[in-house]
């Protein structure tokens, strides 16, 4: 999601300083190093720290710790899943498969050291997941609980085969079960609670090595030892302090920064435009902004009114003014698209489900449905009671302003009386949980677990209380959607998957829920010249936040 309250604001300073770092000229590497190396080898790529400064200072590299110095580099995962498309590429596991719906068969890669040199085997795997089950606080999975599914009832080890056994389906664990980070037994077996250990001296499976830190900067060598050693050429990683917008923008102007994972504002204009051979950044579609009508309320109760009003939406205009145009209109379908084209049903392949900005289509709609336009302009309720709506929004929230402000005037030009209410963002909170609005936007997460976010998003399980946010904030209730999504979040096969997505697709695009308005980003702003083979918008093949260990394996030096 879009930064928030000084975001589009700080936009006219930021390119003011943009335009004195200009004329300082500079780049190239810092500790005098060459931007690159022999045989396409990059020397070193420098990047913000991960951590604040004070926590920094502490030194801890664990990954079960709240806040470890580097979260990529060090230690892995079984697997990495593409959070754009869903594609997996193995990685510390060679492949992870169900024998049955309690049975996750796990193969680990053969050949891999720790940085000691001491091997990886299936029993660190084992020994891993055993430990969360020892202290909980480590269960990030929820292996071990009734989270998403089963709990697992034991995970033993045997040559290079890791079999989870669980008390009932658990498919729905899958992904977060592949993401963890493997410890290994010879260290971890000697420091009690994983998630309070101090873990100064990292022994990982990771492509790099801890060079120095001196409790501000984090240098990372390369190791040559890495099972897939042949695949990284950058050298040196450098990670050293934190940057608001406008520090960042400047640091990657100047060369002092090779990559950034936060907001810029406008970056095409703010940065890519001093030099576009060099200079670029890919945003891409990390789920999706939409719409929420209360259900349990007049006029979003009825299904034709949401219908109607999703056409008087001019998305364009919402991507314009909150993205500069970076995020593109959202479908309908509830799924990031095109990335997740392979979901579809077959109904929507190949057509547009990008719903179109029409009041035109709008107001036949709204007529059809009842909703009459008096000589005021104004529409009523079929029971001819007026017809008003209320939008609250979060103050400060200037993408969110700027987009509720593009939905009232759509609304009203349709004689949908609107006007937006802007409230402190724990206002709106208070408002989720208790269900007293009549309107808002929220956040549809994109990834590729569809029956944590797009299945709970229509779940009547999945409604908020009066002491948490759950997904489903529009109340949206059909015992029929509940059913599929527990047979989505109960699918292990991709063809079962694909079948439960369908229906909840099929929902989206009939009941209109929400409805889906711009996509949201996870971002990567970078420069070419000391390394090229970034994910873009042409070569989609990561996620460009969360899958930098993958972006890594495709650097290399520009030719």
């Amino acid at each position: 999601m879009l930064t928030r309250s000084t975001s589009l604001a700080a936009a006219g300073g930021l390119l003011a300083s943009l335009a004195l770092a200009a004329c300082s000229g500079g780049g190239g590497t810092t500790d005098g190093g060459s931007a690159t190396g022999a045989g396409g080898t990059v020397a070193q790529l420098t990047f913000p720290a991960e951590v604040q400064g004070a926590v920094g200072g502490l030194g801890n590299f664990n990954p079960y710790s709240p806040n470890p110095l580097t979260t990529f580099w060090l230690y892995e995962p079984l697997i990495i899943k593409n959070g754009l498309s869903c594609e997996e590429t193995p990685w510390l596991a060679t492949k992870a498969e169900w024998s049955d719906d309690k049975t996750l068969v796990i193969e680990v890669r053969d050949g891999v050291k720790w940085s000691d040199g001491k091997p990886f085997t299936a029993k660190d795997v084992a020994f891993t997941f055993n430990l969360a089950k020892q202290y909980p606080g480590m269960d990030k999975a929820g292996v071990w609980s009734e989270t998403f599914g089963a709990p697992a009832t034991s995970v033993t080890a045997e040559g290079n085969t890791v079999t989870m056994s669980f008390s009932g389906n658990a498919a729905a664990k899958y992904d977060e079960i592949i993401k963890q980070k493997m410890l290994p037994e010879h260290v971890y077996s000697k420091v009690g609670d994983p998630t309070k250990y101090i873990d100064k001296k990292p022994v990982s499976t990771g492509p790099y090595a801890l060079g120095s830190f001196n409790g501000r900067r984090l240098v990372l060598d390369r190791r040559p030892d890495y099972w897939q050693a042949d695949k990284v050429k950058v050298n040196k990683i450098v990670q050293e302090g934190q940057y608001d917008a406008s520090q960042a923008a400047l640091k990657l102007r100047a060369g002092e920064l090779d990559a950034y994972w936060g907001e810029i504002p406008n970056p095409e204009k703010t940065f890519v435009s001093a030099d576009p051979k060099t200079n670029k950044f890919y945003y891409a579609p990390n789920g999706m902004t939409v719409l929420t009508g209360n259900l349990e309320k007049k006029p979003f109760d009825d299904p034709k009114f949401r219908e109607a009003i999703s056409y008087a939406m001019d998305k364009e205009a919402m991507s314009t003014k909150a993205t500069y145009g970076v995020m593109k209109p959202a479908s309908q379908t509830g799924l990031k698209l095109p990335s997740m084209d392979k979901l579809l049903p077959d109904q929507y392949q190949g057509k547009e489900t990008v719903l179109p900005y029409d009041t035109a289509k709008a107001g036949q709609l709204l007529d059809a449905a009842g909703y009459a336009k008096g000589a005021d302009g104004k529409r009523t309720l079929p029971d001819g009671s007026p017809l008003a709506v209320n939008f609250s929004v979060q103050a400060g929230w200037i993408d969110y302003q700027a987009i509720a402000d593009v939905v009232a005037k759509g609304l009203n030009e349709v004689g949908v009386a609107t006007k937006v209410t802007a409230s402190a963002p724990e206002a709106i909170d208070d408002q989720k949980k208790t269900g007293e609005f009549q309107v808002l936007l929220e956040y549809l997460h994109g990834g590729c677990e569809l029956a944590r976010n797009i299945g709970a998003k229509l779940s009547s399980k999945q409604v908020p209380t009066e002491k948490e946010i759950l997904p489903n904030v529009g109340r949206f209730s059909d015992p029929t959607v509940d059913a599929t999504v527990a047979a989505l979040g109960a699918a292990t096969d991709e063809e079962t998957q694909r079948a439960e997505v369908g229906k909840l697709v099929d929902v989206m695009m009939t009941q209109y829920p929400v409805t889906s308005l711009i996509y949201a980003p996870t971002r990567l702003i970078y420069r070419t010249d000391k390394a090229t083979g970034w994910p873009s918008e042409e070569d989609p093949y990561a996620n460009p936040s969360d899958d930098r260990l993958l972006v890594l394996t495709r650097l290399t030096a520009p030719k």
